[in-house]
C-alpha cells in the first residue's frame, strides 16, 4: 500500500478565512488509482513549522502533496522552505519562464520581477508545467519519498492533478486496486443499523473493510475492498451489498453518489408525478435541496415559505380555529399544511415542516425541537412528530432529510410515517 500525506499551507486556511476543499478532491482521486491518504495536515505560512510538517509526513509516507503558497508575493514562501528543507537553491527554470512569459505577452499585461521569479524552482525539483497559472508545481525525489507541491487555487490544482500528476504517480508506483461501494440508509440510526447487521459485518472477508458514515439522519455504509483486479472486487462487493440488502432495504434509498433529492426526482419523473412545498421551521431549505438537481422543474411546480399564523392562512387554507386550538407545531396544522398547498397548486404530493427550529420559542409542551412533517399524495396524508436537537441548523437539516424521506416512501408506497 502506497501511503500518502497531504501539507495545505497558508494562514487564510487556519482563519477559517477560506474552506480546504482541495484535500477532500485529492483524497478521493489518490483512492481512485490505489493510494492511501493516511493524514491530512494545515500549516500557516510559518517556515519553522513547514519544515516540521515536512519532517513528521517524510517519516511516515512515500507521497507527500503540497499545496499553496506558491504565489509571487512575500507571504508565500513554500519554494524557499523547501530548498531549505532539502539544502538546495532557487533557480530559474527556462521553460517556466518561457510559459510565463508567453502567459502575459498573450495578454496583454506587463511581467513584474515577482512575477518572473514565480518560474524560480527548487534545484533539486522536476518542473511541472501549469496550464492553467503562473505558479508551476514541482516533482522531488528524495530518499524514497515524493514530495509534488501545487498551487492551492483549486482549479489550478485540480487540472494539474488530473492532466500531470496522477497519471505520472501512476507510473511511478505499483498500487493495488482500492474499491469503493457505498450503500446510503436514511430513517435508521448507526447504533440500531450495526445491530442489525452485526452477523453479516463480521462475516466479512479480509480484504473487505466496513465503515459507517452518519450525517443528518443518514448512514451511509461503505465498503472498500483491497485486491489486485478490479472486476474481482466489484463482483466481490456487490456479493456482499446482496447479503445485506435483506436486512436493511427499507432504509436503503440508494447506492454510491445517488442523493435522496436526485433519487425523488427521478422517481417522479417515471411516473410523470409533482410535487410542492409548505417549509415553515426550514425556510425553504427543502425547496432549495429539491431544486439543486439539474432537471427538477419538470417536477417541482414551487414551494411557499408560510412562516406566520396570517400566511399559512392565506397562502395554505389553514384554518384559524386549527392555529388557535392547536397551534402552529402541531399534526392538525401541518394536514392542513401539506393538503392546502397540494390542493392549490394542483400537485400529485405537497411536503409540509412545522417546528421549533431554536434556539429559543420552545415551552414545556412543545420544547425546542419539536417539528412535524406531513405529506399528502394520492392515497391520503401521513404526518410525523420528530423530536429532535436544541441547534436550530441541524434541525433544520434533519427536518429536511426527515421530510423528503416521508415522500420518498409516499412515492413508492410504503410505510410514510417511520
Amino acid at each position: 500500500m502506497v501511503k500518502a500525506e497531504v501539507i495545505t499551507i497558508g494562514d487564510e486556511i487556519l482563519f477559517g478565512q477560506i474552506t480546504d476543499t482541495n484535500t477532500q478532491w485529492i483524497g478521493t482521486e489518490l483512492t481512485q488509482i490505489g493510494i492511501r491518504v493516511v493524514r491530512k495536515t494545515s500549516v500557516g505560512d510559518n517556515e519553522s513549522d513547514i519544515l516540521s510538517a515536512l519532517a513528521e509526513a517524510e517519516a511516515r509516507a512515500d507521497l507527500i502533496l503540497i499545496t499553496g503558497g506558491l504565489g509571487p508575493t512575500k507571504d508565500d514562501i513554500t519554494k524557499k522552505t523547501l530548498c531549505k528543507y532539502f539544502d538546495t537553491e532557487l533557480i530559474i527554470n527556462e521553460d517556466a519562464l518561457a510559459f510565463i512569459t508567453d502567459f502575459f505577452v498573450k495578454r496583454g499585461r506587463e511581467m513584474t520581477q515577482l512575477n518572473r521569479q514565480q518560474a524560480a524552482i527548487p534545484a533539486n525539483a522536476e518542473y511541472i508545467k501549469n496550464a492553467w497559472g503562473t505558479a508551476p508545481a514541482t516533482w522531488i525525489a528524495h530518499q524514497g519519498t515524493i514530495f509534488v507541491s501545487m498551487p492551492g487555487v483549486p482549479f489550478e490544482m485540480k487540472n494539474l492533478m488530473t492532466k500531470r500528476i496522477l497519471p505520472k504517480l501512476q507510473a511511478f508506483f505499483e498500487t493495488p486496486v482500492i474499491y469503493h461501494k457505498i450503500i446510503k440508509t436514511v430513517g435508521i440510526g448507526e447504533s440500531f443499523l450495526a445491530e442489525k447487521i452485526e452477523d453479516w459485518e463480521d462475516a466479512l472477508p479480509p480484504h473487505i473493510k466496513l465503515a459507517y458514515l452518519p450525517h443528518f439522519g443518514q448512514v451511509r455504509l461503505r465498503l472498500t475492498a483491497t485486491g489486485s483486479d478490479l472486476p474481482t472486487l466489484q463482483a466481490q462487493a456487490q456479493a456482499q451489498v446482496d447479503a445485506v440488502l435483506p436486512l436493511i432495504e427499507n432504509g436503503v434509498f440508494g447506492f454510491d453518489t445517488d442523493e435522496l433529492e436526485t433519487v425523488i426526482g427521478d422517481l417522479l419523473k417515471v411516473r410523470n408525478q409533482s410535487v410542492v412545498t409548505a417549509e415553515s421551521c426550514t425556510g425553504g431549505y427543502v425547496s432549495h435541496l429539491i431544486t439543486k438537481v439539474p432537471g427538477s422543474s419538470a417536477y417541482f411546480f414551487g414551494g411557499i415559505v408560510a412562516y406566520s399564523y396570517e400566511m399559512k392562512m392565506a397562502e395554505l387554507d389553514v384554518k384559524q380555529a386549527t392555529l388557535t386550538n392547536f397551534g402552529a407545531v402541531s399534526e392538525e396544522t401541518i394536514r392542513e399544511m401539506a393538503e392546502g398547498a397540494k390542493t392549490r397548486f394542483g400537485s400529485t404530493y405537497a411536503v409540509a415542516t412545522s417546528g421549533i427550529a431554536g434556539p429559543d420559542g420552545g415551552t414545556p409542551d412543545k420544547p425546542v425541537g419539536t417539528v412535524w412533517i406531513g405529506c399528502a399524495g394520492p392515497n391520503g396524508t401521513v404526518t410525523r412528530k420528530l423530536t429532535l436537537t436544541n441547534f436550530r441548523e441541524t434541525n433544520i437539516q434533519l427536518t429536511a432529510t426527515y421530510a423528503l424521506n416521508m415522500l420518498r416512501k409516499a412515492i413508492i408506497g410504503q410505510p410514510a410515517n417511520v
